[in-house]
């Protein structure tokens, strides 16, 4: 079919040149695009520079034209896939920067140039798709997770069945209806590496284009006919002499019990509202919900609003609300650090779409830029330096200089403001807690007239508003909170017992813990996506980590299938050293830092949520189980 070449010129003009450069390399198989003048060098969260002078980017974009019309007019054929050298030195000149040692087999995985990658499941003997065949999974939770172990599940060749409470697929995006709700990880990053989406409207899409995104992924893989939903797990345990877990499931119509050789939990980490504990909150008289339950029957039109937190999700819907509202109060606990993105609500132009769409490998060089620059090159930023004797507001040189890059950034918001910007600058290091994108919306919203800012500690709720500890009271119609989620809480309300009747929560006591966050000693079969320590804070998308997640517990599901094994789980003293490293690794990131507290650490003091490596340390590590990791029990017959 003949590709329309009129909107080339405008697509052009709006080309990631690097990543353009890249794809032109495969065209016409000519390493003269990667120009070492025209090498990039990229500022922290820069939208991209060319690196191509000005006075040069008229020729490149003609010769670019010329390149692309010979291909798709079929004059020209597509020049065979460039050797690993020569990907080598596209890799370095797209990503600005020399790929270090051990990165390439990784960022070459992750390009797939081939169209394979690792993550593919690889189950194609005869006796292995037999075995396949006979295990019985039970996925809870039908989210981004759960729809992606489906997937390589069915590829795979192993049944299963998913549960979830909700009516429909997507999870997060399915329950967060806020106003202003969107991701703050680039599209082109935050989705599956093998289901590009050429046509995102936006960088940052909104939840109803996510939700479209998820829900469309899942029935090109057909994957709805495989759940259940309004259906919630309430108590697994396993059974030892038979080798499965017994799961009683709350349905629509009553109490059931299934069962399931191993069970996958793709519950997420923040999907459990949390209410702050403040005196007198069940006494206000007025409408009062959390942003995670948006009451959407709620007309805040000239109403008097508060909102508790000043976390991700009141960072989107304040600016949202602001000019709706009659008045609104903020009572902030702590400032958030908001990373200056200035194309955060833009449009991605119509010509780049057209060049994802059209021009072989755009997409991908345009995704690993991405995946370079906001990922593994962002960490050492928020890496502590233990000998760094400056101010308790960072932890290193590195730290301070990003710190005071983004303050300023802040401050130029509101220049006549001092009294505002005292307010909104942070005290912690960044990185220390959860940082989000800023385009101007936050301080715009501040300074209207009808918002005020209050930072004041909350002392109780009345039934006709708040007072605060300096005994000042303000009525509210509304109270909104945006006070986050029980993070910490791993896969509860669930009642989990493993062998020798422990209580999965007992064991942890406060502490979830897990090995490579999947799999925990004494509860065979149980895997979990986006576990203990699997969070991200600057480097990268957590469907990255999910990715790389179902990758080895498909692979733990070959190891058993393989063996002939009924069970398995980590040895005791591979998941503690596992977890005396990551804690290791944690105390010397900004997150772990002793002056800092937040939700990325748990009722103990301990950062429970974070991996505090690089991206291809979780890569490398999740390629496939090693058997020696494992207590692999043989002593009853497969069921299924």
């Amino acid at each position: 079919m003949a590709v329309d070449l009129a909107p080339l010129d405008q697509a052009l003009e709006s080309a990631h040149l690097p990543a353009l450069s890249a794809a032109l390399v495969h065209l016409t198989g000519d390493l003269s695009w990667l120009r070492p003048e025209w090498r990039p060098m990229y500022m922290p969260l820069s939208r991209g520079e060319t690196g191509v002078p000005e006075a040069e980017q008229a020729k490149m974009r003609a010769a670019a034209k010329i390149a692309i019309t010979d291909y798709l007019t079929g004059k020209r054929p597509m020049a065979p896939i460039p050797g690993p050298e020569a990907v080598r030195q596209m890799m370095s000149f797209v990503a600005g920067a020399d790929i270090p040692d051990g990165y390439g087999e990784f960022l070459s995985d992750e390009l797939a140039l081939d169209g394979h990658s690792s993550k593919d499941p690889n189950w194609s003997s005869p006796q292995l798709k037999a075995a396949a065949r006979r295990l019985n999974v039970l996925v809870v939770g039908a989210g981004m997770s759960g729809i992606l172990a489906a997937i390589r599940l069915t590829q795979a060749g192993v049944p299963f069945e998913i549960v979830d409470k909700n009516a429909d697929v997507g999870g997060t995006w399915l329950e967060n209806t806020y106003p202003g709700c969107r991701v703050d990880s680039s599209n082109h990053m935050y989705s599956y590496s093998f289901e590009p989406n050429h046509f995102w409207p936006q960088h940052f899409s909104t939840q109803p284009v996510l939700l479209d995104y998820f829900r469309g992924v899942a029935a090109r893989h057909d994957v709805k006919k495989h759940v259940r939903f309004e259906t919630t797990v309430e108590e697994m345990v396993w059974d030892e002499p038979r080798a499965v877990w017994k799961v009683r499931l709350k349905t629509p119509s009553g109490n059931e019990e299934v069962e399931a050789q191993a069970v996958i939990t793709a519950v997420g980490q923040l999907n459990r509202p949390r209410y702050p504990d403040i005196k007198g909150r069940e006494r206000f008289a007025g409408a009062a919900f959390h942003s995670a339950e948006w009451r959407h029957d709620v007309d805040l039109t000239g109403k008097r609003v508060a909102v508790i937190g000043t976390g991700a999700s009141a960072f989107q819907f304040v600016p949202e609300i602001a000019g709706k509202v009659g008045s609104l109060t903020v009572f902030q606990r702590t400032p958030p650090w908001g990373f200056p993105v200035g194309h955060y609500h833009e449009d991605v132009p119509a010509g780049m779409n057209w060049l994802m769409e059209h021009v072989p490998f755009y997409d991908k060089w345009y995704r690993f830029w991405m995946f370079w620059t906001v990922t593994d090159g962002l960490l050492p930023m928020v890496t502590a330096d233990p000998n760094w004797a400056g101010p308790t507001t960072a932890v290193s040189e590195l730290n301070f200089g990003f710190r005071e890059m983004i303050a300023q950034a802040i401050a130029a918001q509101a220049p006549d403001r001092p009294d505002l910007i005292a307010k909104v600058i942070p005290t912690y290091p960044v990185g220390g807690k959860r940082s989000l994108l800023d385009n101007g919306v936050w301080i715009e919203a501040l300074k209207r007239d009808n918002v005020e800012l209050v930072t004041e500690g909350i002392a109780e709720i009345t039934p006709r508003g708040i007072v605060t500890v300096d005994g000042e009271a303000r009525e509210f119609d509304v109270i909104i909170y945006g006070t986050g989620f029980y993070a910490s809480k791993f896969l509860w309300p669930m009642k989990i017992t493993g062998r020798d009747g422990v209580d999965l929560h007992a064991s942890w006591d406060g502490d979830a813990r897990a090995y490579l966050g999947m799999t925990a000693p004494g509860f065979p079969n149980l895997f979990m996506i986006y576990g203990p320590n699997t969070n991200i804070v600057v480097n990268g998308s957590i469907i990255f980590f999910s990715e790389c997640s179902v990758r080895y517990i498909v692979g733990c599901l070959q190891l058993l299938a393989e063996t002939g094994s009924a069970a398995m789980e980590p040895r005791r003293e591979v998941h503690d050293a596992f977890n005396a490293k990551v804690d290791a690794g944690n105390s010397l990131m900004a997150w772990g830092a002793p002056q800092v507290t937040s939700w990325y650490k748990n009722e103990k003091g301990r950062v429970s949520q974070n991996w505090p490596f690089a991206l291809v340390d979780y890569w490398r590590a999740t390629l496939a189980p090693d058997p020696k990791d494992f207590v692999l029990t043989k002593s009853v017959e497969l069921v299924g």
